[in-house]
């Protein structure tokens, strides 16, 4: 019998990444916020596309280029029902877009707020393992060792503590893991020795 209580947990970014930029109507650099909207214009059969962004400070704009003089015909018919419609998933993952925003400037506000959605995939009467699988559909800014510490509500020093006492594993070798950013894929596997916190941390893990 499996002694592990499997829980997937979907890592939702709250907030875009902001992009600094010169403003016209401030006379200086800004960080410009995505309004979730773009922007479509046909030139025959061409078109562009772009995700609109604005000036906090401001009524000043800026277009950030999603593709540009592109055939219609070679548009997933996907893409362009998500374009004219302002699809907020579709929208959001290129919000979140790092190496797009990096191509324009490399200054980059990013945010690490993020919420979490919490689905049991299977648990026994009697366990003493939690595996905790991450789907992340866009680019989140949170490590690991912050959302795990929020999460169950720890400090990231004990978080660390229990990593060093391989108390947490995770399914990747790399290096650091604690520090670098929650990945789509990413497995965790915390070991609950004592009984008396198994009632604590399977609320925590199952969102109950």
């Amino acid at each position: 019998m499996s002694n592990v209580l499997k829980v997937e947990w979907t890592i939702i970014p709250q907030i875009p990444p902001q992009p600094w930029l010169d403003c016209n109507g401030c006379s200086a650099p800004r960080p410009f916020e995505c309004s979730g909207k773009a922007r479509l214009n046909a030139n025959g059969k061409k078109l562009d596309a772009w995700l609109i962004y604005g000036c906090p400070a401001c009524s000043k704009t800026w277009n950030r280029p999603i593709f540009e003089r592109r055939n219609i015909g070679d548009i997933d018919a996907k893409t362009l029902q998500a374009l004219q419609g302002n699809d907020p998933t579709w929208i959001g993952v290129q919000a979140f877009d790092l190496v797009a925003l990096r191509r324009k400037t490399q200054r980059i506000d990013e945010f690490d707020d993020v919420e979490v959605r919490k689905v049991v995939l299977s648990v026994t009467p009697v366990w003493s393992l939690v595996e905790i699988n991450m789907v992340v559909p866009m680019l989140a800014s949170i490590r690991v060792d912050k959302l795990i510490a929020s999460e169950f509500g720890l400090s990231r020093n004990r978080v660390r503590s229990l990593w060093a006492a391989s108390a947490i594993r995770s399914n990747t070798d790399r290096g650091n893991i604690l520090r670098r950013r929650v990945t789509h894929g990413l497995r965790l596997v915390l070991d609950v020795a004592d009984p008396s916190d198994q009632p604590s941390i399977e609320m925590a893990a199952c969102g109950r």
